[in-house]
């Protein structure tokens, strides 16, 4: 995989240069001042991740303002309270906005940092794609498809009957990209804040960065988010709470230059339709359109490597043209016996199983002529794994033979 290496991003020196409105700065560092009580430049400086050339020159003119004044010395550095009418200005400001946090970065930046470590421009190669997915047994021909699908960087449908491993690729597809990317604690957009960093998404890197890179942006590994059944159409757009009175970002810009991964596609809460008719624009043209509280919308990228995995039909869940913007389709089907060996022996590896290829013989037999069953990618792990269970409550090794698979199986499956 060939990429460009992000290292570092240089801090702005002065407050034109960022982008945002002056006011909404000084009212964050009020709002920080009135909660933190007193603070040195360099603290408030730290806390709204700024340099301190700026935060200095928010200092004077709310000193000018009579909003904060000196308490003392940390060094070289003004030690700061907020005055009374400072205060005031701070509480009010709470009732508006009761973001505390670091500084946010303008739309503009935003946006041309996303496409500049755009998911697109990622150059995947066969080794790069063998190692994400070293786990699962796939034949050469599939592992082309999924190789041309990431390459893409666009979106992937996986389809295919329940039980064929296509959540396992899935939720592998990332494990291809190795690189970086910068992330925004929170952007502005028209006097408003949207935080866009999420520790629950987003896997932050510890780098030696340079002090002086600009610290409102957070070194990630790529992102990856995973929506189930509980996706709603709500979490697709901008998320606004009511008491703290800012925003947080939607799914797929919390995705942008990773992969958002659709798994069971067509069994959410919201009817396949509303995804598709939301999500049409944005696939056909890499642009997500959101709407403020107020009415305002505005554009960001859309670039993110879109993944649906579903088992049901996909002609009855998509129309047509939906389906045309769905650069790749890929159908998962039944192992072979080979495969279901292999996947078998890994499996048993990984339990620290002894693997025994007649038994499996004998289990294939059982499930395609008396059970009737076709050999699905996800046997070999649950019966494994249900005669360790049953080890453990026996108190005994475990072990691969006739009588355990065949108790596994009764556990399994249901009955003729």
């Amino acid at each position: 995989m060939t990429h460009t290496s992000l290292i570092t991003i240089p801090g702005p020196e002065v407050l034109e240069e960022l982008g945002v409105r002056r006011n909404l700065l000084e009212d964050l560092a009020l709002r920080i001042l009135y909660l933190e009580g007193e603070l040195s430049l360099g603290q408030l400086a730290e806390k709204m991740r700024l340099r301190l050339p700026i935060v200095e020159g928010i200092f004077q003119h709310l000193r000018k303002e009579q909003l904060c004044e000196v308490k003392g010395m940390t060094g070289n550095l003004y030690r700061i309270v907020p005055t009374s009418q400072g205060k005031a200005r701070g509480q009010e400001s709470f009732s508006v906005n009761q973001y505390v946090g670091p500084a946010p970065v303008s739309l503009s930046d935003y946006v041309n940092r996303v496409k500049a470590q755009g998911v697109r421009k990622v150059v995947i190669r066969p080794p790069d794609l063998r190692r994400a997915l070293e786990d699962l047994v796939l034949d050469d021909e599939m592992l082309k498809q999924l190789g041309t699908a990431v390459s893409s960087g666009t979106s992937i449908f996986l389809y295919g009957p329940t039980g064929t491993g296509k959540t396992a690729i899935a939720m592998r597809l990332p494990r291809i990209y190795q690189d970086q990317v910068w992330i925004p604690y929170a952007i502005e957009v028209d006097a408003q804040i949207i935080t866009v960093y999420d520790s629950v998404v987003h896997e932050r890197m510890d780098p030696n960065v340079p002090p002086e890179s600009d610290g409102r942006w957070v070194l990630c590994q790529r992102p990856r988010v995973v929506a189930g059944g509980e996706l709603t159409i709500e979490m697709l757009d901008l998320q606004f709470d009511p008491l703290s009175k800012f925003y947080a970002a939607p799914l797929q810009m919390k995705a942008n230059n990773g992969v958002m991964i659709i798994d069971d596609f067509g069994r959410q809460r919201i009817r396949p339709e509303e995804i598709i008719n939301r999500w049409i624009l944005p696939l056909d043209r890499g642009i997500d359109f959101l709407t403020l509280a107020g009415g305002k919308k505005f554009g960001i990228p859309f670039d993110l490597f879109v993944v649906f995995a579903t088992n049901l039909d996909p002609t009855k869940l998509a129309d047509e043209a939906f389906l045309r913007r769905i650069q790749n389709k890929i159908k998962v089907g039944w192992v072979t016996r080979e495969q279901f060996h292999a996947i078998f022996r890994r499996v048993c590896k990984h339990l620290g199983l002894t693997y025994d290829a007649a038994v499996v013989d004998r289990l294939i037999d059982v499930l395609t002529e008396e059970l009737k069953q076709p050999l699905r990618a996800c046997y070999p792990h649950d019966i494994l794994h249900r005669i360790c269970w049953a080890a453990v409550y026996e108190d005994k090794p475990p072990r691969l033979d006739p009588e355990t698979v065949a108790q596994a199986c009764r556990n399994y499956f249901l009955s003729p």
